[in-house]
């Protein structure tokens, strides 16, 4: 199957080199041993914000030491669960780890409130020897690893306790890195939006592959020697966009990372921005929410101190994009230095690693106004300007080093552009199977187009999407699709209608879903509200008049929900299945 664009063709030499990323640690610490490699900005004990900073000979002489006492301890293959908390403990503990030949598990800090099930049965997925954490944390990891039966871990490790020292004491010469890039270098937990968090497994090459990927297609082609960009960022080490991002990006040219707790950024999004404003040529990523959540946050007052003039690109990504949040972010944001350009709409999961397809950074994102009911058919018909029966599509640009084909998901034929199908991806930085459970793999990693059996496999990600003049518009999830009368309908445009329809919704807090019926499948939406408001017969008659009247679908149930209750993963996404799974137990009040 060919190529079905043309701007970026892939240069194997520099996309694909199978050089594990861990080996260039060593370079960049005899290069630029005084040059800052890893920031963390601690804002638990100042809420101004403390930062703390690696040079890379720091770093690396930390890594160096820990991955001593690992190799000592773990045999190859082994996993090496990280449960420590945001900050540079978790930095240096990810590094020694794909330092050794053990594979590594980002994880969350055992005091994460709200998850602690979700890490239980990680834990028991993966079966971790070594569970790496803080002095801090280091009890509440103990009481969890004794409340489940984690037998396989041997030894809970205080990264801090072992680095300690590490600088005036001098390093030991760390083990020799990987060097086959087919070895597994850790596992990707997936977010369980559709169902339970699943390790991916990832190789080296994969994780190099796809750094090379991601920094051709922000920075540009020819510019791994630039040290010069810093990447911000507030996304979790343990979410795949927040670990490459922060952590494994400055490896690749010996640049710069800074970053903060994801706790900090919800309590005042304007730290976000302000870390932006301290660095020139600088990158950073964050959801939709990422966005809403400055554009409504952000004080006023706070924002003639910003300066995004060196913001080149912010990635937009993880959760559907919509158009409306773009413009409002630039609105607030324009005249304190931002460009419309630096916003950048993205397309990635765990399964390629993180990174598949972004718009290019030197353009304002560009967005079809198609017709809905044409789109519900699979087929994208554009509109002059949106009415009452549009949706707005979001370009996510053409993939850089790997490929991208819409096929139908039944005959796994390729779609003609401007088909809707599934999005299928070819690439060195797609994964080959799930950890423990090879049948989990199967039929996901190893598809195959009909009539192009003799061009590899493919990895089905389960999304739908259309290419448009070769660049890649995600419509939807495929398992979330509702279909109602015969029609398909995208949960994000129905539950986009209803956060509109009353400020008592939150946005982003409604999860619409189907369920079983005598005569189909019945709509049901879920939606958080305040402790105040109208009544909920109005509320409810709102809801129906207006889904009628924008989708042309009868509303079966409203159910009202407390904050909070409509779950989310760990990397914010709406997790449908799991709101429907809580209201067909009977969870929440139906109207």
């Amino acid at each position: 199957m060919s190529s079905p664009h043309g701007q970026h063709p892939p240069d194997p030499t520099s996309l694909a080199s199978g050089e594990p990323l861990i080996a260039r640690l060593a370079r960049w610490s005899a290069e630029r041993p005084d040059a800052p490699a890893y920031g963390f900005t601690d804002h638990a004990r100042d809420s101004a914000g403390t930062p703390h900073t690696l040079t890379w000979a720091q770093i690396a002489r930390r890594v160096a030491v820990l991955a001593e006492r690992l190799s000592a301890s773990v045999a190859d293959g082994e996993r090496v669960a990280i449960l420590a908390p945001q900050g540079l403990d978790y930095v240096v503990g990810m590094l020694a780890t794909l330092h050794t030949r053990a594979i590594a598990v980002p994880l969350f800090s055992p005091d994460l409130p709200g998850h602690g099930d979700r890490l239980r049965w990680t834990l028991a997925d993966c079966a971790p020897a070594v569970v790496l954490t803080t002095s801090e944390t280091r009890d509440q990891g103990e009481r969890l690893l004794n409340d489940g039966p984690h037998t396989a871990v041997r030894e809970v490790v205080a990264v801090d306790e072992v680095v300690e020292g590490a600088d005036a004491a001098g390093a030991p010469a760390p083990p020799d890195p990987v060097t086959d890039p087919a070895s597994p270098a850790y596992l990707q937990y997936t977010s369980g939006s559709t169902r339970q968090p699943t390790g991916v497994v990832l190789t080296h090459g994969n994780l190099s592959a796809n750094v090379r990927q991601l920094w051709e297609a922000a920075v540009g082609r020819g510019t791994e020697a630039d040290t010069t960009i810093t990447t911000v960022g507030w996304l979790p080490l343990f979410h795949d966009m927040g670990l490459i991002l922060t952590v494994a990006t400055p490896l690749l040219t010996g640049s710069r990372a800074e970053f903060m707790d994801p706790a900090a950024f919800v309590m005042s999004p304007v730290r976000w921005l302000r870390l932006l404003s301290r660095h020139e040529r600088v990158y950073s990523a964050a959801p939709n929410f990422g966005f809403e959540h400055c554009v409504k946050r952000v004080r006023e007052a706070d924002k003639p101190a910003l300066d995004l003039s060196g913001v080149r690109g912010l990635l937009n990504g993880a959760e559907p994009i919509r158009p409306e949040t773009m413009r409002r972010f630039v609105a607030a944001f324009e005249g304190h230095g931002l460009r419309p350009s630096a916003l950048v709409p993205a397309y990635g999961l765990a399964e390629a690693t993180v990174y598949v397809s972004m718009d290019t950074a030197n353009r304002e994102p560009r967005t079809r106004v198609v017709d809905r009911d044409a789109l519900a058919d699979g087929v994208v018909r554009e509109c002059p300007e949106e009415g009452e029966r549009t949706s707005t599509l979001v370009s996510c640009g053409a993939p850089v080093g790997q490929r991208v084909a819409i096929v139908n998901p039944e005959d796994h034929t390729e779609m003609p552009e401007g088909g809707v199908g599934e999005i299928w991806v070819c690439g060195p930085n797609v994964a080959a199977s799930y950890w423990g459970a090879p049948e989990r793999g199967a039929g996901v990693f190893d598809a195959r187009p009909h009539g192009q059996e003799r061009d590899g496999t493919w990895l089905r990600t389960g999304d739908l999407g259309t290419l448009i003049d070769g660049e890649l518009h995600v419509t939807g999830r495929a398992k979330d699709l509702i279909i109602a009368d015969g029609r398909n309908h995208y949960p994000q445009d129905i539950e986009a209608t209803v956060a509109a329809t009353h400020p008592q919704f939150r946005d982003g807090r409604v999860a619409a879903f189907a369920v079983p019926g005598d005569d189909g499948e019945r709509l049901v939406v879920m939606a958080e509200t305040g402790a105040s408001g109208p009544d909920t017969e109005q509320l409810t008659r709102l809801v129906r008049q207006e889904i009628s009247r924008e989708h042309g679908l009868h509303l079966h149930e409203l159910v009202l929900v407390s904050r909070g209750k409509v779950k989310r993963t760990s990397s914010g996404k709406i997790a449908r299945s799991a709101c429907r799974d809580a209201h067909l137990k009977g969870m929440g009040v139906a109207v």
